[in-house]
């Protein structure tokens, strides 16, 4: 049967319109209309590794093999601290307990360097439109506490600042002590060691950040203008604002957002995120579920730009985000019938009267069909302080999206989740990259290059213990990284998704899958949009087998940090499906141009000649001489002093340069008439070659290198099909495995990042420095392991000689 390609579907590119996914807040006390986040991210880390669930937070290192890890430990990173992802403007860690203890032995009140008392701390687009004054909270209010009567979700009252997103969020936070106290630690406060300094914990991108802030808060007329409690003087909410507005560079940043990326950046959750007009029969269940495994969750209406009236007549207010604080079955007793009704109880962060009026609203007559007993294990409370109930019939009638966070495994204990012990999921993790010209590869319609993204091969084995069909539940979430703190330069969200595809025979596929694949094989699974999001997320129900997850931007060459996470029900085994580094068979079409002998042996003749005579009394060349050998075979005079039958192997020099580069952004630097090779690369030729390190090559190391340079020629000719003196990023990686050189997605990475042009090119003189690097650190390597076990060692001196001298 002849096997046809798969037809090409285009793929919507969804740009995220207004008030549709960031929730707005049209109040009249608020400052100016909210700003829809999308900045660019160049990354601020780049590990990347498999994270498990264990007993405790995780810390990422490498381990023996060179493969990184995560490992149990202690996993919070300070600001300042290599691998926090944080730069402090004063140059020192920011170290809470070390701060403290030297303002408490000065005297003096800590003020954060960091985030000082400016406008800038504020706003980023415009000066305030008043006086503001930062006082501390002893200016604020007499008898100022962190917590009065502990911490609850009536303390998040929202200010002049848009954003209910957050304190909804925080709102939720509350609900779980445990993740509360994560957050929000409980060694501080205004006892004895006050010293106007408080440090707050967030999860930034895999690691878990300690930000610490002073107590200079910003107030209007002696109070609080942005998130404060309902008690005057209880100020954790407050201060938790100011920790997260400077994470992300000023107040402002937090206008506009998902209560999704507040509830994974206060757990270290997965968010599924779910349109009510397209409501999954099961979604109450998987609401339940969510709440009985301690997952926060958010909703709230689409605001309509048309529409004055932010209002509804049921109470509700669109364009706010509400949280949704408890999910239950309640026993219904009425006349005609007896039964479960699904109820949920949701919180308006405004904490005030703006409240649903509907049916199981606060004292409607639905209430008298609950027993007292059942009220009382509900805890309803009817007052005016934004909290409420409804029924899932209406909540789904009446709102227009919902957010979950799915929590950590490691978050959970099982002294949390008692009789549902069972039900944490199941977390792999991989931190990756999209590199112009080498791994962003773009979404499926760019067939040609949508291979080059990287692949992540998972296998699910087990199938959810209460699903009939025997098929696996699992969570794909694809995050960019360090958006929102970028918003103040103009940058924007990159349009994101990714695919999955389900591998038949996946030992007897190429690793990474290539062109061919893809082009005769269709998703099995995908990201519902491509979209504009900090993160997207899907749950599919997949029978047991192999899968390839492709996460990718939509366009080509969008440059940018992701991390990829996949929760399921039961263990998953997840791996990078990637090539590994080494050596390989060069390619059959470079041998078969290889010159004759005869030919070669006379060439050999002529250039040593020549070799001889620059050398001297020792017979070696340093890197000066070799340049002038490489010159020399470049002159056009020696050419044609030379038999055709003769001429090949030096022309080898000469076509390196001057047929690539006539007429190309190269004709500049390699002119006959001017330098010719460069002096890094002559320099790294010589380190290549020289075991003996005397700087200087004999002619049969010589020999030798001139092997390499006619193959890598070769090569780049093969590439460089039109003559234009570079190749794509695309191919170097094909380029290099046709030499005989295999490397994986992060080698290749690094390798454009030092190598490539803006535009994501290899030009000539890089390709072959890229050449020499990597022939010259691979050669090291194996020199160390003779027993080939992928483990070499190094003293401190041999490291810094052997990487130096390259």
């Amino acid at each position: 049967m002849p096997v046809y390609p798969i037809q090409h579907v285009p793929i919507v590119k969804s740009k995220r319109p207004e008030n549709s996914g960031f929730y707005n807040d049209f109040r009249p006390s608020s400052l100016y209309s909210v700003l829809y986040p999308s900045p660019k991210s160049m990354g601020m880390f780049k590990p990347h590794g498999i994270y498990k669930p264990l007993d405790r937070l995780m810390r990422y290192e490498g381990n023996t093999n060179g493969t990184p890890r995560y490992h149990p430990g202690l996993s919070i990173f300070k600001i300042g601290e290599r691998g926090s992802g944080f730069r402090p403007r004063a140059g020192d860690v920011q170290d809470f307990e070390v701060l403290r203890d030297q303002c408490i032995q000065r005297g003096a009140l800590f003020e954060d360097p960091d985030f000082d008392t400016v406008d800038s701390s504020l706003f980023y687009s415009k000066s305030p439109d008043k006086r503001f004054e930062w006082r501390r909270p002893s200016e604020i209010a007499s008898n100022p506490q962190l917590f009065i009567e502990g911490a609850s979700r009536f303390d998040v009252q929202q200010g002049e600042l848009g954003d209910c997103w957050l304190l909804a969020a925080v709102a939720n936070l509350t609900l779980n002590e445990k993740l509360f106290y994560q957050v929000v630690p409980n060694d501080q406060g205004f006892d004895n060691k006050y010293a106007g300094i408080f440090h707050f914990r967030f999860w930034q991108y895999g690691r878990w950040v300690d930000v610490v802030v002073d107590d200079r808060l910003p107030t209007y007329h002696g109070k609080l203008i942005f998130l404060h409690s309902a008690t005057e003087n209880e100020f954790w909410s407050a201060l938790l604002e100011k920790a997260y507005a400077k994470i992300h560079g000023s107040y402002e940043a937090l206008k506009g957002g998902s209560t999704c990326e507040a509830m994974e950046d206060f757990t270290g959750g997965v968010s599924e995120m779910y349109e009510l007009n397209e409501v999954p029969a099961n979604l109450f269940t998987i609401m339940l579920k969510a709440f009985q495994r301690q997952s926060l969750m958010g909703c709230s209406i689409e605001a309509d730009p048309s529409v004055t009236e932010m209002e509804t007549p049921q109470g509700l207010v669109k364009g706010h985000a509400y949280s949704i604080t408890r999910v239950t079955y309640v026993d219904i007793t009425t006349p005609n019938t007896t039964g479960k009704i699904p109820l949920l109880r949701l919180r308006n962060p405004w904490g005030n009267e703006a409240e649903w009026n509907g049916p199981w609203s606060d004292k409607s007559a639905e209430w008298r069909f609950i027993s007292e007993s059942d009220k009382q294990s509900l805890g309803l409370i009817f007052d005016a302080d934004g909290e409420f109930w409804m029924s899932y019939k209406d909540f789904v009638k009446f709102f227009s999206r919902l957010e979950i966070c799915n929590l950590n495994p490691d978050v959970l204990t099982k002294e949390q989740l008692g009789e549902d012990s069972n039900k944490r999921w199941e977390m792999s993790v991989f931190e990756g990259e999209w590199v112009r010209g080498a791994t962003a590869g773009g979404c499926r319609n760019f067939l040609d290059t949508f291979a080059s993204n990287p692949q992540y091969r998972i296998t699910l084995e087990d199938p959810d213990e209460e699903d009939d069909e025997r098929k696996c539940t699992v969570i794909i979430a694809l995050m960019q990284k360090n958006r929102r703190a970028q918003r103040k330069i103009g940058a924007e969200c990159l349009t994101i998704g990714f695919a999955v595809y389900q591998l038949i025979n996946p030992d007897s596929l190429p690793k990474p899958l290539d062109t061919n694949f893809f082009k005769y094989n269709a998703s099995t699974a995908r990201s519902p949009t491509f979209i504009n999001l900090r993160e997207i997320s899907s749950r599919f129900s997949l029978p047991p087998g192999t899968y390839c997850i492709v996460p990718s931007t939509f366009d080509p060459n969008d440059q940018g940090e992701f991390l990829l996470r996949v929760f399921s029900e039961h263990e998953n085994n997840m791996a990078e499906l990637d090539d590994e580094v080494g050596m390989g068979e060069v390619d059959v079409k470079i041998k078969e141009q290889e010159p004759e002998p005869d030919k070669v042996d006379k060439a050999n003749e002529k250039i040593k000649e020549f070799f001889l005579k620059l050398a001297g009394i020792d017979q070696e060349v340093d890197w000066m001489e070799l340049k002038d050998i490489l010159d020399y075979a470049m002159r056009n005079d020696v050419a044609s002093n030379t038999a055709a039958g003769d001429n090949l192997l030096i022309n080898l020099l000469q076509t390196f340069c001057e047929s690539f580069c006539q007429g190309s952004p190269l004709a500049s630097t390699f002119k006959m008439e001017k330098a010719g090779f460069s002096k890094d690369v002559c320099r790294s030729m010589i380190a290549m070659m020289d075991w003996d390190r005397s700087g200087k090559l004999g002619f049969e190391e010589f020999k030798s290198l001139w092997i390499d340079i006619r193959q890598w020629k070769t090569v780049f000719k093969m590439y460089d099909k039109e003559s234009k003196g570079y190749i794509n990023g695309f191919e170097l990686r094909q380029a290099l495995n046709s030499v005989g050189y295999h490397l994986n997605t992060h080698i290749l990475n690094i390798m454009c990042h030092r190598y490539a042009t803006k535009d994501g090119n290899i030009m000539f003189d890089d390709f072959i420095m890229c050449a020499v690097r990597l022939k010259t650190m691979i050669d090291m390597f194996k020199e160390r392991d003779p027993d080939n076990k992928n483990i070499a060692s190094f003293t401190m001196e041999e490291w810094v000689e052997k990487t130096l001298y390259s």
